[in-house]
């Protein structure tokens, strides 16, 4: 009996025991089993923050604050240009 335990981890990830009747088929087996949950788990993940309108309103907000700067540094040209010539 091998038991493993990862401290300071999510929970998945806390206590695992793996029982090997002296073949490495079994323990084989078993970890590639928990390398296809991690998997899933991580694409499940990325697909999830895929969805989210986070990155949606984020580029919103990055545009409307170009566009604000844009405007000010255009204004602020032209006052120079009007002093300029004063």
């Amino acid at each position: 009996v091998y038991t493993l335990s990862f401290s300071g981890m999510n929970n998945q990830y806390v206590r695992r025991e793996v029982f090997c009747r002296n073949t490495c088929d079994e323990l084989k087996r078993f970890w590639e089993r928990e390398i296809g949950k991690q998997t899933y788990y991580r694409e499940s993940e990325e697909h999830r923050l895929g969805r989210s309108a986070l990155g949606k309103l984020r580029e919103e907000w990055k545009q409307k604050l170009e566009t604000k700067l844009r405007l000010r540094n255009n204004s602020d040209e032209t006052e120079k240009r009007a002093n300029v010539g004063q």
